[in-house]
């Protein structure tokens, strides 16, 4: 539809410049107004994806940088609960509440009944 008005167009401005009249660019632009306004829509609709795109890849980027620090974060903290959860650990950190670490296995109790 739309390359069909583009050839009458190009038709009637090539039949106005082999004539040998007058050429009228107002009526020109009058007679195509329809058209120029839909192309005027359609580059602002382009102009826009573009920067609506541009705006999510900025986003995008700074959320995996984002990600990143949050991982190295995790790993930091649960590699220092591994290294803190250790026996040996735990009985240093406990050795000031005058808690000791066993030597000998615990006793087992045996009730019969």
């Amino acid at each position: 539809m739309a390359q069909g008005f583009i050839q009458r167009s190009l038709f009637r401005l090539k039949s106005f410049i082999l004539s040998g009249q007058e050429f009228d660019e107002r009526t020109l632009i009058a007679n195509n107004l329809r058209y120029i306004f839909f192309l005027a829509f359609i580059a602002i609709l382009y102009i826009g994806n573009a920067r609506y795109a541009e705006r999510n890849m900025r986003q995008i980027n700074t959320i995996q940088s984002e990600l990143k620090e949050l991982r190295w974060q995790y790993m930091t903290a649960k590699s220092k609960l591994m290294i803190r959860s250790k026996q040996s650990e735990v009985a240093k950190m406990v050795k000031p509440l005058g808690l000791e670490e066993l030597n000998e296995p615990p006793k087992k109790i045996v009730i019969d009944r």
